[in-house]
């Protein structure tokens, strides 16, 4: 075969098939019939045992002769056997007989009963053996779980880990009346999920999340699946997660959590997930506090969610000599975003290792003498950031008493130690689990919030300033409600002629409908037009149809807001100043003119104010 056309349709026939990905179906086995299989293969043998005796108990009493009431040799039928023998094995004893009993019958009667009874005492055994069983408890949680995961309509989140972030993002986002699915491999968190006080249901599966048939039964493979959050504790599992959510379901966003660049790099490498690493976020976030304080004031107030408290804002000096105690995955993220800011950096560490810069400082960080060593009363900034709680706040202790005007970032590991940390009150405080909560739940909760904190350092830090001064004089030190609207035919139907002639100024809607020489308590975070993005618009930036609106303020402002998106005659009143009848009734009666709001009086903007 010399033609190479021919050649190679024939080497093209010869290729093995490729593999395809399973299909999502192939990841949810039967599991409606498998707690009915534990049952029948544990009670096989009890059941024999009772059908075989019930069986011969029968026989036997339809064989042995009996006499009737006449005298006369008489035989029970099948059918009367098997009553006598169903009321005597079950201990009812109705004492219902065609007639008397002959010793044979008695003396059968009686090995019937005691057969009856080691029958129902092997069967009972066995049956509360099988309730205590491990593998029938999960072939019913599992198959509880699958029916209470199909059942759902609405759109919700797939939890993988449980710990503490999860127990964050599941009340913040309990209140929001977002669904969520939570798998996570300790039954104990598991139980705690139940025993939560939830608005909502939530779902929890007892299994390993780096398993994908696992997943699918989680709800992966479900077409109200949202989202994909993967929380565990464990890299390579959150890893598995974000591979598995990437191959079988490109199009739902991972959020995913890690404290190694090397697996947020392979994580990278299946689709486009969001990584959020803690250590990188706080080191970010204290290189922010050093350059723009006010910048990191409003940011850290803005992801910590509504009623949180503003902090005070923090002014660490940045003309001195700053130590990094523990020099694992954390100390060398902190020690770079602070080299990177142009500051002098001491590390020290408990154990040499052959990775260590030269200039790392070896021994136990929480003996004052090494801290003297490392330059602790020159210093101007300190970070306690071992994987030990003790230590850190040893450190703490000795810095504060031997260099009181230091600023001290520590590292809080386990929960039980919040308390302890509190008491301390160090100037910048890391809780990786809750860096990580309130950034996602930034990301999934508001998205326009996302971006809005995404562009907020590039802004300056008398912007934020500002911004922060805006949100104090309208809703006071707590963080009100952050909303978003969209101006279209749902959410401001009374707008859109309005919106398509370009009649509709952001400082015009933000008046009150009761007053309209009055504007609402709201701030207007961020405008999206399209896919442009403009931070705290002005008053005189002209809205379209289809524009989102980020808002914070009370929510007793939003209902005034949504009553002129939604109202004729609230819309006209605060645009125009125009009083028109709010029903159609009332409009014929008054002979009002049934043109849309804001067809006249008032001239078209000539171009969108950028």
């Amino acid at each position: 075969m010399s033609n190479p056309l021919l050649v190679f349709l024939e080497l093209l026939g010869r290729r093995e098939p490729v593999r395809k990905i399973p299909e999502l179906a192939d990841l949810e086995p039967e599991q409606s019939s498998s707690a009915i299989f534990v049952v029948m293969r544990r009670m096989r043998a009890p059941l024999i045992t009772l059908i075989v005796i019930f069986s011969v108990s029968v026989v036997g009493l339809t064989l042995i002769p009996g006499v009737d009431g006449q005298g006369r040799p008489a035989h029970l039928g099948l059918f009367d056997s098997f009553y006598f023998v169903s009321y005597t094995a079950t201990t009812i004893g109705f004492g219902e007989l065609p007639w008397p009993f002959t010793p044979a019958q008695r003396l059968w009667a009686i090995v019937t009963i005691y057969a009856s009874v080691i029958g129902w005492a092997y069967a009972i055994g066995s049956l509360l053996t099988l309730l205590q069983d491990r593998a029938f408890k999960q072939a019913v949680a599992l198959q509880g779980f699958s029916r209470r995961v199909g059942r759902l309509r609405g759109p919700f989140f797939l939890v993988a880990g449980f710990g503490r972030a999860g127990e964050i993002l599941a009340k913040d986002f309990d209140a929001l009346g977002q669904q969520l699915v939570v798998i996570d491999p300790s039954s104990d968190r598991i139980d705690a999920l139940e025993l939560g006080s939830y608005h909502a249901d939530i779902p929890g599966l007892v299994a390993d999340a780096a398993n994908p048939r696992h997943l699918g039964i989680a709800g992966l493979s479900h077409p109200s699946c949202a989202a994909v959050l993967a929380l565990s504790n464990d890299d390579e599992t959150n890893l598995a997660v974000t591979m598995a959510a990437a191959l079988l379901r490109p199009d739902v966003p991972v959020v995913a959590r890690t404290v190694s660049a090397a697996v947020a790099e392979r994580m990278h490498a299946f689709g486009a997930p969001t990584v959020v690493n803690p250590f990188d976020r706080f080191g970010e976030h204290l290189r922010l506090a050093l350059n723009a304080p006010s910048s990191y004031q409003l940011l850290t107030w803005l992801e910590s969610g509504p009623g949180a408290t503003l902090s005070d804002r923090g002014q660490p000096r940045r003309d001195g000599l700053w130590i990094v105690c523990g020099y694992g995955r954390f100390g060398r993220e902190v020690a770079a975003d602070l080299r990177a800011a142009g500051l002098e950096v001491a590390v020290v560490e408990l154990v040499a290792r052959e990775d260590h810069d030269p200039d790392v400082i070896v021994g136990d960080a929480s003996d004052r003498q090494v801290l003297l060593a490392a330059g602790l009363e020159r210093a101007v900034g300190l970070v306690a950031g071992t994987d030990n709680d003790t230590t850190n706040l040893s450190m703490l202790a000795t810095a504060r008493r031997t260099n009181p005007p230091l600023f001290l970032a520590a590292r809080q590991n386990l929960p039980t130690s919040a308390a302890l940390f509190e008491a301390m009150d160090p100037d910048s405080l890391l809780v990786p689990t809750e860096v990580v909560a309130h950034e996602v739940y930034a990301q999934l909760s508001t998205p326009l919030l996302w971006r809005f904190i995404q562009r907020l350092p590039a802004q300056g830090d008398a912007w934020a300033a500002d911004v922060t001064r805006r949100l104090r004089d309208s809703c006071g030190d707590q963080l009100p409600a952050l909303w978003k609207i969209r101006l279209d035919a749902d959410q401001a139907p009374a707008l859109q002629a309005l919106l398509r002639s370009g009649k509709v100024r952001l400082g015009d809607l933000l008046r009150s409908p009761e007053d309209r020489d009055s504007q609402l308590d709201v701030v207007p975070l961020l405008l999206l037009h399209d896919d442009d993005a403009v931070l705290t618009p002005d008053d005189d930036v002209v809205l379209g149809v289809g524009d989102q609106l980020l808002f914070a303020g009370h929510s007793s402002e939003r209902r005034a807001l949504e009553s002129t998106l939604v109202d004729d005659s609230s819309a006209a009143y605060v645009l125009f100043d125009r009083r028109i009848p709010s029903s159609w009734i009332w409009r014929k009666l008054a002979r009002a003119e049934v043109e849309p709001v804001g067809e006249r009086d008032r001239e078209p903007v000539e171009s969108r104010t950028e």
